[in-house]
């Protein structure tokens, strides 16, 4: 169901995650106002309720079987822009998609962007999204300054960093209350074009060891993974790196040209014009199957060989490079009416041998993955529940449908934990309840804090009962 196509309060809808795995019923509410969300949360009733941005979690995190769904996109206004520090205040239902229209002819990028530009900025804080820049920026949250939260009690509080309330709402997936506005810290950027070196690692160890020398020197980095690829080629990959193109690299790349691949419209008539693509929609029905073992190893096989060994200083728009999918609408429907699983966990530096025996048992179980991408994380981040942790993060997607899947995956649960990594409960659809303690290890904090918060569990979500949040 697209996320905007919301019932009027009080009827009763199925909600699914990006997934669409396990779709539950509950009321979808809708509003506008901060009054109105305030008396969506009063009226939740038995079942509680959750906030839901634009539906990107995979899982289900922003569904609640029986009780309210707050669709939290009515609230989307940005208020004040700071064009010379920097900072914008906008309500939490404001998309990324929309920051990036208002922001770019300005000279500003928002901070962290994941792979999709349709997420809101409530839901990139509740998640803690993270991005391509993790080693260098942080997720999401590092870039937050304020925000206002709308909680159990019916107040609105403003909570800054370094609070337990801003930490426990980082990554907290909406259970510590609704997020309502937030001021957010800017990046600064002379284009609206990316400067890109592409190339190829010829195993894992070959990526890992190239990642390790030379990502100081990127401030975006992340490689395509052939989880296909078997024997000496296995984990074999395409490896992007990128920085925001300056004024003088577009001179010099239309310099090169000679007006031929650009001409008058080109990138230097409109430096910071943010343009997208869009392509023609999934369509409602795909067969079962479609992006089975053959079609995906063929897929894999054209990507690695398409992809030069070594390419520097290609220009890319800044929506090519971040959010190739969101020219396709509904691209999950890909996957067929069973929906997809996308399982992304993260190891530790000094863990590499798991990561390597993970790669190497889904490469055996030839796992039909086109989504698998590797990135290397830098330092932690404050939030209690935030994913990324200094490491390597696998992330690839998978057919709901493929027999045995739920225990390969609680096998490589099993893997993740032992190594003192984690799964990204955002992305979660599965995960067994005893190994999320051994994950997050300030669960117990999280659990006090909104014991105390919210001691008639008015915020909960499936996510939340399925794992004992």
């Amino acid at each position: 169901m697209p996320a905007n196509a919301v019932p009027s309060p009080g009827r009763t809808t199925p909600v699914t995650g990006w997934g669409r795995t396990a779709p539950t019923a509950a009321r979808l509410i809708r509003p506008r106002t901060y009054e109105e969300a305030a008396a969506a949360v009063r009226a939740c009733g038995a079942r509680g309720g959750i906030a839901r941005g634009l539906g990107r979690a995979y899982g289900d995190a922003a569904q609640n079987a029986g009780g309210a769904v707050l669709d939290m996109t009515g609230l989307d206004r940005v208020h004040a822009i700071d064009a010379d520090g920097g900072t914008v205040l906008c309500d939490a239902g404001v998309s990324l998609h929309r920051l990036m229209e208002v922001l770019l002819p300005l000279g500003w990028f928002v901070p962290v962007t994941p792979g999709t530009r349709q997420v809101t900025v409530g839901g990139a804080i509740a998640a803690d999204i993270h991005g391509k820049n993790h080693h260098v920026s942080g997720a999401f949250a590092r870039h937050v300054l304020s925000l206002e939260l709308l909680t159990a009690d019916g107040e609105i509080r403003t909570v800054v960093p370094g609070t337990p309330l801003f930490d426990a709402t980082a990554g907290g997936m909406g259970l510590t209350g609704v997020i309502l506005t937030a001021t957010v810290r800017l990046l600064p950027v002379e284009t609206s074009w990316m400067s890109v070196d592409t190339e190829r690692a010829r195993d894992l160890d070959d990526l890992l060891a190239r990642l390790t020398a030379t990502d100081r020197y990127y401030h975006y980095s992340v490689a395509w993974i052939d989880l296909l690829a078997r024997g000496s080629a296995t984990g074999r990959a395409v490896l992007t790196r990128g920085e925001h193109a300056s004024l003088e690299t577009l001179e010099s790349s239309s310099a090169r040209a000679r007006g031929a691949r650009f001409g008058r419209r080109g990138p230097l008539g409109r430096p910071l014009e943010f343009r997208t693509s869009r392509f023609p929609a999934a369509p409602a029905f795909v067969p079962e199957g479609l992006l089975g073992r053959s079609t995906v190893g063929l897929f894999n096989e054209l990507w690695y060989r398409k992809a030069p060994r070594a390419r520097a200083d290609q220009l890319r728009r800044i929506s090519t490079f971040f959010h190739p999918l969101d020219g396709v609408p509904h691209w999950n429907r890909l996957y067929g009416r069973s929906g997809f699983v996308q399982y992304q966990f993260v190891v530790g530096h000094g863990h590499e041998e798991a990561l390597r025996r993970i790669v190497t048992r889904i490469s055996a179980r030839r796992c039909p993955s086109f989504l698998a991408v590797l990135k290397r994380f830098g330092e932690g981040d404050p939030g209690w529940l935030s994913f990324p942790m200094p490491g390597w993060t696998l992330a690839l997607d998978l057919p709901a449908g493929l027999p045995g899947l739920g225990t390969f995956l609680d096998r490589l649960d099993e893997e993740v934990a032992a190594a003192d990594g984690r799964v990204y409960l955002a992305k979660d659809a599965r995960l067994r309840p005893e190994l999320l303690a051994a994950m997050y290890p300030r669960l117990p904090e999280f659990r006090a804090l909104r014991r105390e918060l919210d001691p008639d569990g008015v915020f909960v979500s499936d996510l939340a009962r399925r794992l004992g949040l």
